[in-house]
């Protein structure tokens, strides 16, 4: 109902201590009772809460203020204040949290079931602590301390093993479909994948999560097409999957356009380990330019597939798998 949301901003807030409390002892037979303030009750946290079963950020625009339960005031008697409830704040797995005003990373949540980010103000103490010898009825309690807020920047970044990019209709959702269980949509017009899709590969004992990212065209670094609104969904691949339509008339450029394209929106993403997928090797004339792409890019590693018919599938599949494999070692070392 919402779509897909992977970036917001919410204003946040902990809650204030409660005051402590100024009181002397009023029972009969006792004249002169000491003091007997109780102190105020700790605010609430502000606490990010990992949920697995979330996976965008839509509800975090349907409300954009969370605040935590200010402590209560203590009482007489020695009552203390009661401490006020944390605010809970769900996301999905993979969400950083930023400074609104820096874009500066505050806390990447990636491997963390709970964080708390703001902490409730202290309660004041009550009269009761501050008698002695020489100030025995004193008047005066602790203020609670106020709590923190601040304004942040939520941003989801799909976790996956392997990122697809491409050029709108180069066979992405189709490799997704074949590969996992996903059922991303296929058909005969540009950009059908409007939001990034995920699936689970099962190869060789190990899992391996694919993420099919929406098309990519020529000028996206300048705003064309649907420009750059997906690609922060690969930075954290292992690898990346350059997918290449062999029956359009680019196919010779297309990797060059590709990397360009995301070299200017992060040249970091053109260090990762990725492989060349020539795509619908089925049409006339496709194995000739198969041929001429892996003599353009002999260091490279290309692949011709058919989704459909299942060529090459298990070569891709393989490849994949060897690419998690070494940026885990690598990761490890």
């Amino acid at each position: 109902m919402f779509g897909f949301a992977d970036e917001t901003y919410i204003d946040v807030a902990s809650g204030n201590g409660g005051n402590g409390c100024v009181s002397f002892r009023r029972e009969k037979f006792v004249p002169r009772g000491g003091p007997d303030g109780g102190d105020g009750g700790r605010g609430g946290d502000v606490v990010f809460v990992v949920r697995h079963n979330l996976r965008t950020l839509a509800h975090l625009k349907l409300v954009r203020s969370y605040r935590g339960e200010s402590g209560r005031n203590g009482e007489g008697a020695r009552r203390f204040g009661r401490d006020g409830a944390d605010i809970e704040i769900p996301v999905p797995p993979g969400t950083v949290i930023k400074n609104a005003e820096t874009g500066e990373v505050i806390q990447d949540l990636t491997g963390l079931e709970r964080w708390v980010f703001l902490k409730g103000g202290k309660g004041g103490k009550g009269n009761w602590h501050f008698r002695s010898s020489t100030n025995q009825t004193p008047r005066h309690a602790q203020s609670g301390q106020e709590g923190e807020s601040m304004r942040v920047g939520v941003e989801l970044l799909v976790i996956a093993d392997i990122g697809f990019v491409g050029f709108p209709n180069a066979g992405k959702s189709s490799l997704l479909n074949m590969l996992t269980n996903a059922r991303a949509k296929v058909a005969g017009y540009p950009f059908t994948t409007r939001i990034p899709q995920l699936g689970m590969m099962r190869y060789d004992d190990a899992d391996v999560v694919l993420a099919d990212i929406p098309g990519i065209i020529e000028g996206a670094s300048e705003g064309a097409g649907m420009g750059f609104k997906f690609l922060r969904h690969i930075a954290r691949t292992s690898g990346i999957a350059y997918l290449i339509d062999l029956s359009d008339d680019r196919y010779l450029d297309a990797y060059d356009i590709l990397s360009a394209e995301l070299g200017a929106y992060e040249s970091e993403l053109l260090e990762k380990e990725h492989v060349i997928l020539g795509t619908k090797i089925d049409e006339p004339g496709t194995g000739e330019r198969l041929v001429e792409l892996k003599a353009k890019y002999p260091d490279k590693k290309v692949i011709g597939i058919c989704a459909f018919l299942g060529e090459g599938i298990d070569e891709v599949r393989q490849a994949f798998l060897e690419m998690v494999r070494r940026h885990e070692a690598a990761t490890a070392e």
